[in-house]
């Protein structure tokens, strides 16, 4: 598994949680982040790499879309993915002959979900719709006319639509509008800036408290004084360091214990990561990505023995703030105390930080061709991946749903 780049895409229903995610796989002689050389060998080694690392460590308890080949659905071999956890997606280069319908039909038969990919709608695919449990279509590749008539023919089906590389906020609206069950895209990653906006008084509060957390100079007796003006911020931090991810040998009751036992930086990084998470009206999973991205690159840095990795850390968190905040990061830095090197990282992807920050923002987007390692191995970068997803999963519950 060491030459094997895997990630993972959320998939969202109509309320913004996470339906599930797709798989993203690449080998490294592979040319693209999908199968698509119709080899049998292939689907297996995706197939045991999953089965090797646990479903559960990449997609937490959420289903899994795994991209397959023809061979898989034609040859007849038993699978051990499990019914309920997978959904088993059919490429859109998979022409449909009688093989293929048989082999879809058999599997759908024995209780796989089954999904068509980058779907485009022709007379010689309707065995295929039929046996569909969901279908994907790709809104970049046809005209909002076509995306529309496709919704209009395949509303017969009883099946589901998923509208795949939604990237803005106008593209998802208009999907809601059309009626689609599922979306799955980098949409709620961009802010959605409208001019001549202030920030939201609950925002602009939030804004404050991280730009205090960033001071430098602050004592810990300033920050137990900041945490402490908010009794039920004051509540979660501390349910949250006597929690097992600290596994401390004695209860903590105090704000003040906190930092003298887990120090000023680590509250600090906490108390930042809690604040970033009470932001109103923004699916959970925004902040997972930002969790996500902060601990990978910490992960990297600490690979390559970098000083003060905590920093890359907080360049990792705050790349979701534009995103957060529906406002530019140009807007948000003006209202934040960052060290140069930060704020550089953050708006040119300058320094050491911007390198980290840009090898997490490709690999989170699967584009990894255009991941440059400087020093670390394929199998670093997955691994600090991987961990910081597990990472992100086991600290979930405590940020956002506490």
């Amino acid at each position: 598994m060491s030459d094997i780049f895997i990630g993972r895409q959320p998939i969202y229903d109509r309320k913004l949680g996470v339906y599930a995610y797709e798989l993203l796989f690449r080998a490294a002689d592979m040319n693209a982040a999908a199968i698509t050389d119709g080899d049998q060998a292939t689907s297996d080694v995706i197939i045991n790499t999953f089965l090797e690392l646990g479903l559960d460590n990449i997609v937490s308890n959420r289903l899994a879309f795994i991209n397959l080949t023809r061979s898989f659905f034609v040859n007849e071999h038993s699978i051990s993915l499990p019914k309920d956890r997978v959904v088993l997606e059919l490429l859109e280069d998979i022409e449909a002959d009688e093989d293929v319908v048989a082999g879809v039909k058999r599997l759908s038969d024995q209780g796989y979900t089954i999904a068509l990919d980058d779907f485009i709608y022709h007379e010689s695919l309707k065995p295929l719709v039929k046996l569909a449990h969901i279908i994907k279509i790709d809104i970049m590749a046809l005209e909002r006319d076509e995306v529309r008539n496709h919704v209009e023919a395949l509303r017969r089906y009883s099946l589901s639509l998923l509208a795949e590389k939604v990237e803005t906020q106008d593209e998802f609206d208009f999907c809601m509008e059309l009626g689609f069950d599922y979306f799955q895209g980098y949409f709620l990653a961009q802010p959605k800036v409208i001019r001549g906006q202030r920030l939201p008084n609950n925002r602009l509060a939030i804004l404050k408290l991280l730009s205090r957390l960033q001071d430098p100079d602050i004592t810990p007796q300033q920050l137990e004084d900041l945490i402490a003006q908010d009794i039920a911020f004051s509540y979660r931090i501390l349910r949250y360091v006597n929690s097992a991810a600290f596994a401390l040998p004695r209860k903590i009751e105090s704000i003040q214990q906190a930092v003298v036992i887990l120090g000023l930086k680590s509250i600090k990084s906490w108390t930042t990561l809690l604040a970033m998470s009470q932001v109103d009206n923004k699916p959970a999973e925004l902040v997972v990505t930002a969790m996500i991205r902060a601990k990978m690159a910490e992960e990297l840095a600490r690979a390559l023995q970098a000083d003060n990795p905590e920093s890359f850390f907080t360049v990792g968190l705050f790349s979701a703030l534009d995103a957060l905040m529906d406002n530019t990061m140009e807007e948000i830095l003006t209202q934040l105390p960052l060290a140069d090197h930060i704020s550089d990282a953050l708006l040119q992807r300058k320094g050491l930080h911007g390198k980290v920050l840009s090898i997490v923002l490709a690999y989170e987007r699967g584009q990894w061709e255009q991941i440059q390692p400087d020093g670390l191995s394929r199998s670093q970068i997955r691994d600090c991946y991987l961990s910081a997803v597990r990472w992100a999963a086991g600290i979930r519950q405590q940020l956002i749903e506490g």
